[in-house]
């Protein structure tokens, strides 16, 4: 089965599905965080979901694919130390907190093992170049399928 777009990795689904739950419950953060945690929050969920699109529009690229993949995986974290400042400010229950914390860690377990996959083709020289190599395609698809 063929991937036509980002939308349709299980990745992404996951991904935009957390973001929209950190949507929901950052509604009842208080009004005066609206502008720092809230907003961080937010942005650093949504932020997975766009570095995984791009991830798969730089998929012919080897270093670009990892590079966005890891930055996914970053952004995945800073989503996670900000929920863990609502649960210290008592925005956020433990329940809550726990079942985010376990989603999170469900994606960033996805993301090291895609990103760890793509370095496994890379050589020392290529890593952070711009590299397009035919035979890297299908080994990128084929990542891409599972993603």
């Amino acid at each position: 089965m063929s991937v036509g777009t980002f939308r349709d990795l299980t990745v992404y689904k996951k991904a935009f599905a957390f973001a929209m739950d950190v949507f929901t419950i950052s509604k009842k953060f208080p009004s005066e965080k609206k502008y720092s945690l809230t907003d961080q929050v937010r942005r650093s969920s949504r932020s997975v979901c766009s570095c995984i699109g791009e991830a798969y529009r730089k998929r012919q690229y080897k270093a670009h694919f990892v590079s966005k993949t890891s930055d996914a995986d970053m952004e995945n974290t800073e989503t996670r130390v900000w929920l863990d400042f609502a649960l210290a400010c008592n925005y956020l229950g433990n329940d809550d907190w726990k079942n985010f914390d376990e989603k999170a860690e469900e994606s960033w377990k996805t993301l090291k093992s895609h990103d760890r996959e793509s370095r496994k083709v890379l050589t020392k020289d290529e890593i952070g170049r711009n590299v397009l190599s035919i035979d890297f395609l299908p080994i990128v698809n084929l990542l891409i399928k599972t993603f």
